[in-house]
């Protein structure tokens, strides 16, 4: 029995998406006529969600103790454990669930305006209150049944947003090519859980966890299997290359649809991997497939965005690439780190969407000239050895350890490449030493911010997560290396852009990336081919 303050916590935790469940079976009954109505009281349930998150956040982190509680239980035939109606709380339960009521307060807040006047605005906060509490019960489901049917719910009341505007034809394509991915992922992840069930005789996270813990050994023949397949599914929810196009073309949508995509939804790949990180830390073979599945959508993601135009389709290579970068972290077992990276993306991502319709003032708006368009070699050596000195003191000074967080120092390479485009570009404006010192001193607040946070996180999360590291395998530093070659050649690149579009064969390479090197153009025709595009008027809708 959980004591008295968990069980406050308990009531908070289903509190949360109960709210937004009830709101949103009550819209699907409300006439159209009574949008105001729905408006105002979704506004309210998004609003005493995100405070219900809050405030179990709070008592968690004051008293709170990991733990599951079952309110329901159906065994399955075959000793595969059971489907149970249960809550997880632990530390990854509570930040996720405050995240995401946060963001979709936000989003619902927001739509309240975009949609005022439109006579679906009512249809529209029905599917956003059912999306938003199925994601909720995703987190705090403590069986991984559960956890799979809340997936899955998440997806047919996502698809219904993606429709919102059936009448576009961009949008329907969009929409369908995600409801095919979306249909691989559930069944690799339902048949991973119940290759887990099969093999540790439970669904319940908690208990499967605990298994993980005391195994010795190699890793069973059917758990590496379920591995790989929850790799397959998170590839496919978080749009890595090369599906990516989906989420590209998901523009089509209403903006406050793909703030909460980007900035929710598609975090569920990297969430799938970090809840199941017991597992994952153990399945060195799916772990590398992970992260080079992320490496390569970040090359093609950094070489991609330079070339687009449109403010919300460079947002969301932006989304490709960050996605790419969470599962490179998962895949290297900087778990922590991941889930640091899952947070800042979603509150960073939720404004840029939000916000992207200021995106031409800014660009109207003076701004600092370059004096110069390719640094000389002096600055590059300058500017690279200081990035480097900065990043390895701060790293150290927070006990940055090569010997035993190798993929740590990986990232901290990554650290010093970003600064290093930072601080070229502060060279290159020309704007003399006061304007490169302010640099300088901002890029190492920002390394400090980042081994700091990562410091805060880890601390946090440290029981939430494997107490011993990934299994070091034979592709461990072989990989590091690749990361670190892979984002030098990404900032070589970038740098070098002025001087590459002098030539040919650039200009050729420029067409083909503006155009996502095509990756998608098959399976776009695929779908037309198969499933005919028929937009509906917007009147019959």
């Amino acid at each position: 029995m959980p004591s008295n303050m968990n069980l406050i916590i308990l009531l908070l935790l289903y509190a949360v998406p109960l709210l937004l469940w009830a709101t949103g079976f009550l819209g699907s009954i409300l006439p159209g006529e009574r949008a105001p109505l729905m408006v105002r009281l979704s506004n309210g349930a998004a609003g005493l969600s995100f405070i219900s998150a809050a405030l179990a956040a709070l008592l968690y982190a004051i008293v709170g103790n990991a733990l599951t509680v079952t309110a329901f239980s159906f065994t399955l035939p075959r000793n595969v454990g059971a489907l149970a109606l249960s809550v997880y709380i632990n530390a990854v339960t509570v930040i996720m669930l405050t995240l995401v009521s946060f963001v979709g307060f936000v989003v619902a807040r927001y739509a309240r305006n975009y949609l005022q006047g439109d006579k679906y605005q009512g249809r529209f906060y029905t599917w956003l209150n059912l999306t938003l509490a199925s994601i909720l019960t995703l987190i705090i489901s403590g069986n991984m049944l559960m956890f799979v049917l809340a997936w899955m719910a998440t997806s047919v009341c996502l698809h219904r947003l993606l429709m919102f505007y059936p009448e576009r034809t961009g949008a329907v394509l969009a929409a369908r090519k995600k409801f095919i991915t979306s249909r691989i992922g559930e069944v690799s992840l339902l048949i991973a859980v119940l290759l887990i069930g099969s093999t540790l005789h439970s669904m319940d996270f908690e208990t499967v966890f605990h298994a993980m813990a005391t195994m010795t050994g190699p890793l069973p023949v059917t758990l590496q299997w379920a591995s790989g397949l929850l790799v397959l599914a998170a590839a496919l929810q978080s749009a890595q290359f090369p599906l990516q196009g989906w989420l590209i073309q998901v523009m089509e949508a209403p903006t406050p649809v793909s703030a909460l995509l980007h900035a929710g939804i598609v975090n569920g790949g990297a969430f799938l991997i970090i809840r199941t990180s017991p597992i994952m830390s153990q399945a060195v073979a799916a772990s590398d497939v992970l992260a080079i599945i992320g490496l390569v959508t970040i090359a093609a993601a950094g070489l991609v965005m330079p070339t687009q135009t449109s403010i919300k389709v460079f947002l969301a290579w932006t989304t490709t690439a960050q996605m790419g970068f969470m599962l490179l972290e998962c895949g290297l077992g900087v778990y922590s780190l991941a889930m640091l990276h899952l947070v800042a993306h979603s509150l960073y991502k939720a404004h840029a969407f939000l916000s992207s319709g200021s995106g031409v003032d800014i660009v109207r708006a003076p701004a600092v000239r370059l004096a110069q368009p390719v640094a000389s070699f002096w600055q590059w050596a300058v500017v690279l050895i200081s990035a480097t000195l900065m990043t390895l003191g701060i790293g150290v000074a927070f006990g940055l350890d090569s010997e035993h967080q190798p993929a740590l120092l990986a990232l901290g390479v990554i650290v010093t490449v970003a600064m290093t485009q930072f601080l070229l570009h502060s060279f290159k404006t020309g704007m003399g030493a006061a304007f490169i010192a302010r640099a300088a001193t901002l890029s190492v607040l920002v390394i400090t911010a980042y081994f700091s946070l990562h410091a805060v996180f880890h601390f946090m999360l440290a029981t939430s997560f494997p107490t011993l590291r990934m299994l070091n395998s034979p592709a461990q530093y072989p990989l590091i290396g690749l990361v670190v070659l892979v984002f030098f050649t990404l900032l070589l690149t970038q740098q070098s852009l002025p001087v590459l579009a002098r030539y040919a064969v650039a200009r050729r390479a420029y067409v083909h990336l503006h155009n996502g090197l095509y990756v998608d153009i098959p399976f776009s025709r695929w779908v037309q081919h198969f499933w005919p595009m028929q937009a509906i008027p917007s009147a019959n809708r």
